[in-house]
């Protein structure tokens, strides 16, 4: 029955992180632009000749 108090500990734990992950990515600013990732395949790229 002890292991069901650990388990529960390590899952509280991993949520936690996960939850601190998010919120740091977040402030620096990965979700900022949502639309740009969408139409870079729509342009070409330029091929370099040698």
């Amino acid at each position: 029955m002890g292991i069901i108090f650990v388990l529960i500990g390590c899952s509280a734990l991993v949520a936690v992180l996960f939850l601190m992950a998010f919120f740091w990515a977040n402030k620096s600013g990965q979700h900022k632009d949502v639309d740009t990732p969408a139409y870079r395949i729509l342009f070409d790229d330029e091929v370099s000749e040698k």
